[in-house]
């Protein structure tokens, strides 16, 4: 019988940023880290929401022993309410973790049956063969960890999201000292966030923001409208403090940014002075050189509350001439366009914007380059595997490593669904496993495949053209139509001729079937094939053809 072996199973956020998840399993147990989700990109056409796919942990051999969630982030947090629908095991955080879980668990109807369990930073759980300890980093959240597992082969470590900030807003920096013990005691494998792993340097401090802003408070004529990632508690808390400096008061506009704020408020996260806030519909009472609007939508999310109050949509407040608008984030990659098309429409308007691009308003909270080294400096795992990033900045992290001095056949860059197999003595890839996106189309979950985009791009780049005939069921001929509707081919106008050559390319089609007895299925092969063609020589468009045969 050969020796049972530790698999490292990455479900999701290796090749892409964002839908954060993976697993470890040890003779069909398994730990699960994280459940996030990702936003649609430009070309999932209609898509809500995308998260991982976990069909492998539903499989009924497995021993799914529970969730651990390292900081309250979307990508790590957002897509737990759908994998608890399907999976009903406890779920570990820290408070502020399962503060914000909470009011999504409510949403989604399964706050009652979910089984939260709070960890305090420090602490050790035993998951069956895994002993789960919590290490504190610096995030751009509060009570943000890392985690220190121990398996029966050896320790896993894995960094989450972290940077290295030695005086970060709460005081708490990434604790290095339990990195450096833990590594004296020897790890077998570093997982470590890539996101930042191109570019150069150190991240920054979130003091470092301290002057640009305080510039922008200072001279602002009116409004100052500051949109950041709705999670991002550290910044929120640093502009609720310069809005008591500078004596303004303080609107929260967009829902998910209501929803933090408040929860990290009750929790102790966020200190805000009595008397500071005040409603969004009661903001035309305050001057506007004395409010301060935050809002959520820094990525130009279509819906979100920035791009509705740029687009003078929002049904409270709408940009204004003289305000003061800073975007405190950088768009994730994908998201540059709708974030420009925001930054245009406020400009439009008559605000004057400060983004990445024009101004220092926004410090990441992701490791770069020489801190990505620190990490592996102290940690000096025997094997590195990058995770968290697309598929170029897990190469480049793997470059780090390897500078840092792991040995180069101990480095491994997967991607999503590919297993890796390791004990004490190799690593190496296993056999894939089902991993990949699955769609939130409304109320559908996962019931838009691959299939549906490409169909959905087809009819959104050329359009739709359905052919209706009627046909005798006997002689296969002809007793109504062809008749045909486009939308979305060619303008009706420019399409009288285009359209009576095609109807001839139909009849044309079926005159060999005549007196055959033939299936409706292979007539409908042969009208789609004959339009298709007549379209496509006459406009070089190939819109999706629908033959509809009905049979007397």
């Amino acid at each position: 019988m050969t020796a049972s072996r530790l698999r490292y199973l990455p479900l999701g956020g290796l090749g892409e940023v964002g839908i954060n998840m993976w697993a470890l399993e040890w003779e069909n147990q398994v730990l699960v880290v994280d459940a996030g989700l990702m936003f649609p990109q430009e070309d999932m056409l209609g898509i809500d929401l995308v998260l991982p796919d976990i069909s492998y942990l539903l499989d009924r051999k497995r021993d799914v022993l529970g969730i651990f969630l390292s900081h309250g982030h979307e990508d790590h947090i957002g897509g737990l309410p759908y994998a608890l629908k399907k999976l009903n095991v406890p779920v570990y955080g820290t408070r502020l973790t399962l503060g914000l879980v909470k009011p999504k668990l409510k949403e989604h109807r399964i706050l009652r049956e979910a089984d939260l369990r709070e960890v305090r930073v420090g602490d050790a759980v035993q998951l069956g063969p895994f002993r789960v300890e919590t290490v504190a980093v610096c995030h751009s959240i509060p009570d943000a960890v890392a985690l220190a597992i121990e398996t029966p082969v050896g320790r896993v470590v894995y960094t989450s999201d972290f940077k290295l900030d030695d005086a970060p807003p709460d005081g708490l920096p990434t604790d290095m000292e339990r990195f450096r013990k833990l590594g004296d005691q020897g790890v077998l494998l570093l997982l470590s966030d890539s996101t930042n792993a191109e570019r150069g340097g150190r991240s920054g401090s979130e003091r470092d923001l301290h002057a640009p802003f305080e510039r922008i408070f200072g001279e602002a004529p009116g409004r100052i409208v500051v949109a950041n990632f709705a999670s991002n508690i550290h910044r929120i808390q640093h502009l609720v403090r310069m809005a008591v400096q500078f004596e303004r008061r303080v609107a929260v506009v967009g829902r998910s940014l209501q929803t933090n704020f408040k929860t990290a408020k009750e929790l102790g996260f966020l200190k805000v002075p009595e008397g500071l806030t005040v409603k969004l519909e009661d903001t035309d009472r305050v001057p506007p050189s004395k409010l301060l609007l935050l809002t959520a939508g820094s990525q130009g999310e279509p819906m979100s509350a920035l791009a509705r109050f740029a687009a003078q949509r929002h049904p409270f407040v709408n940009v204004l001439k003289d305000d003061w608008v800073v975007i405190s984030a950088r768009p994730i990659p994908g998201n540059e366009r709708m974030v420009h098309q925001t930054v245009n429409n406020l400009y439009r308007h008559g605000a004057r914007v400060f983004y990445s691009e024009v101004g220092n308003v926004h410090v990441t909270g992701h490791a770069q380059r020489d801190e990505l080294r620190e990490m592996l400096d102290a940690v000096r795992p025997r094997y590195f595997i990058p995770v968290h990033g697309e598929y170029r900045q897990l190469v480049q992290h793997a470059e780090v490593a390897r500078d840092a001095g792991v040995s180069d056949d101990h480095v491994v860059v997967v991607e999503d669904g590919e297993v890796v197999e390791l004990d004490a003595a190799s690593i190496e890839k296993g056999a894939k496993v089902s991993a990949g996106l699955v769609f939130v189309d409304g109320l559908g979950v996962g019931d838009v495949e691959q299939v549906v985009l490409r169909d959905r791009r087809h009819l959104a780049e050329d359009g739709i053209l359905v052919v209706t005939l009627t046909v005798d069921r006997d002689s296969a001929t002809v007793r109504a139509g062809p008749d045909l509707i486009s939308r979305g081919v060619i303008e009706p106008e420019l399409s009288s001729r285009l359209m009576a050559d095609a109807r001839a390319a139909a009849m044309a089609s079926l005159e060999r079937f005549a007196d055959t007895h033939a299936d409706v299925n292979i007539l409908k092969e042969a009208i789609h094939d004959a339009v298709s063609k007549t379209v496509y020589k006459q406009t070089r468009r190939r819109p999706m053809v629908i033959p509809v045969v009905t049979e007397i």
